[in-house]
């Protein structure tokens, strides 16, 4: 008999029941350090004080009028957002699936309004990811994703990540966008190389095409920028983003220039939750403690004491970690043993971790870890891996 909740998920046979900050309490009584955050989206740990407060005052006025009318909070959170980025305008939807969507759609009708109805493919990168949805799975290109969906979505085209003579020749007649993650996060957390990502943009100009970067789970912070590219020396034209954004609340967005989003005009596109009154107080909220001067420098500064960390430990167990990687505290330990295995053990000790492709282990805790907290993942791991160790 089926469950009653669909099983679309391989869950771990555990409940949470409280969270503080980077620490999770299970409904058995036991302490885990969460450095999963729910997959990048407490990115402000669990029950800010902050945030608590925004979505506890905004529960008690409004929760949800539908875009048919005018939203203030949106105006506000766009402001910022717009004030902080290369953007000028914002569209608010609910997820990262949706933001990437409203980008696919974003980049065909800028071609088709500006009279090119056949610039419709985009060009993507093999072990992407970008949701779940039929477009979003055709984009990423996965097989494991895209099994059993047949017919696959037509429009996009896979070249290898970081290759740029592959995406030149890729490009045709046909070509509308140029969409990759600055950092690669389900595939395996593979950074993009800054020269890649500048001669993306160049190529793009070259040939007409928008550049979008996905930043749902590389920004909001996780690499220790608001977002990825602002390190890179490379802007894109649209940018969805989500995951951190609301710290736990669902909140998605699409960012774009004036000149991208030509064609979103009244009906092109919509949401009926996206940007409701309780997503933007979360939003709010999580922009006024992210944008505080010093609080990207602290996430920075713990990034590098975690990463020396993890370059120490590791080093010493080169039968079971070949490889520590990433970005900031977006960090993926390629591993010699199932991955799987290593995630099982390191939860067992108390550590939560997130798998990923490439057989990783995906570490991305909180950003406002401390120093005792990163001590403490630090000795679960050697813990963890003295077990593991052949």
């Amino acid at each position: 008999m089926i469950p009653v909740v669909m099983p679309t998920y391989a869950r771990a046979d555990i409940a949470f029941e409280r969270g503080e900050g980077a620490t999770l309490w299970s409904t058995d009584g036991r302490r885990f350090l969460d450095f999963g955050a729910g997959v990048a989206v407490t990115n402000l740990g669990h029950c800010h004080p902050k945030l608590v407060a925004a979505l506890q005052e905004q529960a008690a006025k409004l929760w949800h009028t539908s875009n048919l009318y005018r939203v203030p909070g949106q105006e506000k959170v766009a402001a910022k957002l717009v004030a902080n980025t290369f953007a000028d305008t914002v569209f608010f939807c609910n997820s990262g699936a949706e933001a990437n969507e409203c980008a696919i759609k974003m980049a065909r009708k800028y071609h088709y309004d500006g009279g090119d109805k056949n610039r419709v493919e985009i060009i993507c990168a093999t072990g992407a990811f970008h949701g779940r949805t039929l477009a979003t799975i055709a984009a990423g290109g996965q097989e494991k994703h895209l099994k059993g969906f047949d017919p696959q979505m037509p429009g996009f085209v896979h070249v290898p990540y970081g290759n740029l003579n592959a995406l030149r020749d890729a490009i045709s007649d046909r070509s509308a966008a140029i969409l990759v993650e600055p950092v690669q996060g389900e595939g395996g957390i593979i950074p993009g190389d800054p020269d890649y990502l500048q001669r993306l943009r160049r190529t793009a100009d070259e040939f007409g095409l928008l550049l979008i970067f996905d930043e749902v789970q590389t920004g909001m912070g996780r690499t220790g920028a608001l977002f990825a590219h602002q390190q890179m020396g490379v802007t894109p034209d649209i940018m969805p983003v989500a995951k951190g954004l609301g710290g736990g609340f669902p909140v998605g967005a699409c960012l774009a220039t004036e000149s991208a989003a030509r064609g979103m005009v009244a009906g092109a596109h919509g949401s009926t939750f996206g940007g409701n009154p309780l997503a933007m107080a979360a939003a709010d909220a999580v922009l006024d403690v992210m944008l505080d001067p010093g609080f990207m420098a602290r996430v920075r500064e713990n990034a590098v004491r975690l990463r020396q960390g993890l370059e120490r430990v590791c080093a010493a167990f080169p039968t079971v970690i070949e490889e520590v990687r990433g970005l900031g505290l977006m960090i993926g330990l390629k591993c010699r043993i199932p991955n799987t295995e290593l995630q099982g053990r390191l939860m067992a000790n108390g550590l939560l971790t997130i798998g990923a492709g490439d057989n990783v282990v995906r570490l991305l805790p909180p950003l406002i870890i401390g120093e005792s907290e990163i001590a403490e993942a630090l000795a679960i791991l050697e813990r963890t891996l003295r077990e593991v160790t052949p």
